[in-house]
């Protein structure tokens, strides 16, 4: 965590991440997270390859009158990297639902992007009365068979984890393949400072190998009990999408849009996956309309 410190210093980063760190031991591993702020929690969860920093500037933006609370997932961000450990769904759906009670977190706004979707809705459909409402960022809840082959090679045994840890061909090309606007150096060096090493690539390959496309993979039926229960979650909820996503791509956005056929859906055709890059000042209005 301190050589991470030292390092968004020497990137001059502080002002993009200028926040406290906290952790919470769950299990002799540390879990790094921000809270930011007083008042109504926004519960925030990111994704893979990226950390906490992806929501820095929604952290800014809404800790003046919420508490932002968004911690880095094990082995992601500022947390602990344990070389063996349970890097499935349910293990950052448990790790998520301990930190909230930690924090004695109450009628929380979720915002979800990427893997934070499955965790995320993991916990709403397990515990949906600590919710109030949903905002959904090019991310999935349930099986699909959509999935480009470049990830999908990524999966495969050693070969897979070989390219993900060793070549880092998951961190890297995402600092340049999930947006249209070309991301500046320091920003892309700030994604990719947790993932520095073979050891610190660990759950960017565990969150990879999670993807369940396979009826005997261990987190297929997680996510078959949480897309059972996603229609019936009565939260209001707020949909805005990177139309330009190589991965999530329409197929998803339609999908979500079947499910909650009454939620504000809003599709932002110039955004990539990262929409909180390339369309932030949108997105955080509308996010400042839902939930103000």
């Amino acid at each position: 965590m301190t050589a991470i410190r030292d390092r968004i210093k020497e990137l001059g980063l502080e002002e993009q991440y200028p926040f406290r760190s906290h952790f919470l031991s769950l299990g002799g591993k540390n879990l790094h997270y921000v809270d930011e702020g007083q008042g109504q929690p926004i519960l925030m969860l990111h994704g893979n390859p990226t950390w906490s920093f992806y929501y820095r500037n929604l952290i800014r933006t809404f800790s003046p009158k919420f508490r932002a609370v968004v911690p880095d997932h094990m082995g992601c961000g500022m947390s602990d990297k344990p070389q063996d450990y349970d890097y499935s769904l349910e293990t950052h759906i448990q790790n998520a639902y301990q930190l909230i009670r930690f924090l004695d977190l109450k009628k929380i706004i979720l915002i979800v992007h990427d893997w934070g979707g499955a965790i995320g809705f993991g916990l709403v459909t397990r515990y949906p009365e600590l919710f109030e409402r949903i905002v959904i960022l090019n991310t999935a809840a349930y099986p699909s068979e959509h999935i480009p082959q470049r990830i999908n090679l990524l999966r495969q045994g050693r070969v897979g984890e070989w390219l993900t840890r060793q070549l880092n061909l998951f961190a890297w090309p995402a600092t340049f393949m999930t947006t249209e606007k070309k991301l500046p150096r320091a920003i892309k060096d700030g994604y990719l400072l947790p993932y520095n090493s073979w050891e610190n690539r660990i759950a960017v390959a565990r969150f990879v190998q999670d993807i369940p496309m396979e009826k005997e993979h261990k987190t297929y039926q997680t996510l078959v009990d949480i897309e059972a229960r996603l229609a019936g979650l009565p939260h209001p909820k707020l949909i805005l999408w990177g139309g330009k996503d190589f991965c999530f791509n329409h197929h998803y956005f339609e999908k979500w849009v079947q499910i909650y056929p009454s939620a504000q859906a809003h599709w932002f055709a110039a955004a990539g996956h990262y929409v909180l890059e390339d369309a932030l000042d949108e997105v955080s209005l509308k996010i400042w309309d839902f939930v103000k």
